[in-house]
């Protein structure tokens, strides 16, 4: 008895100490790839950001709060602050705003980020930074020219007051838009076109009400 119980104390010894070692080099892994793994981010981002403001040669980014908008600089947003980017040409004139939406799809998060044209008050541009939808199906919001489309003049406009959507964004069937708010949807992609005007719809209806009251600020680059 005395034999198989200091067996035992030893066994559970011996699997803690390889726990501990397993979550050391965890840690130690995690850490020492992190900056990589940011790195990584910020270029996919960047390269979203360019890709849908052509043209744009500077990008700036900021932190919208409800009492208005500030420099982001390199650290984190502060709670309930929404992160945004504002690119100018060559001569420092704004060309417009990034943004990203998320919502769930049918797999995971789709994550896009979308391009603002301040004067029109329309969504000018797509570009999706990660999702996981099924191969041929969902990845279509990739490469379908129609769905695309919806993204070259999509109505955000806001109320005359500058609280609100004046209409919210809104994912209908396919072959049913009838009004600049609505995104047709691809057929059999619902799911994941309803993710990306749900996205949109929800980064919008905050982002916008605290952004273009002060949209003066960013007119040229600072």
């Amino acid at each position: 008895m005395t034999t198989q119980f200091v067996s035992s104390t030893a066994l559970i010894r011996a699997l803690g100490l390889i726990a501990c070692i397993c979550g050391i080099i965890i840690v130690g892994v995690y850490e020492g790839t992190l900056d990589a793994v940011n790195a990584n981010k910020k270029i996919a981002l960047d390269r979203q950001i360019f890709k849908v403001l052509p043209g744009a040669k500077s990008v700036q980014a900021y932190d919208a709060l409800p009492g208005g908008i500030s420099p982001a600089g390199d650290h984190e947003s502060p709670s309930g602050a929404i992160r945004f980017y504002a690119a100018y040409d060559a001569t420092g004139k704004l060309m417009g705003i990034a943004a990203e939406g998320s919502s769930a799809g049918y797999a995971d998060q789709v994550r896009v980020l979308y391009a603002y044209d301040p004067d029109k008050q329309v969504i000018t541009g797509l570009g999706v930074i990660t999702m996981r939808e099924t191969p041929g199906i969902g990845d279509k919001i990739l490469v379908d020219h129609d769905f695309i489309h919806n993204f070259v003049a999509l109505d955000v406009a806001l109320t005359s007051d500058m609280k609100t959507l004046a209409n919210a964004v809104k994912t209908v069937k396919h072959g049913t838009k009838a009004n600049p708010w609505e995104v047709d949807a691809i057929s059999g992609a619902t799911v994941t076109s309803k993710a990306v005007g749900r996205g949109i719809n929800q980064s919008a209806a905050i982002l916008l009400p605290r952004l273009v009251p002060h949209i003066s600020q960013l007119r040229s680059k600072s």
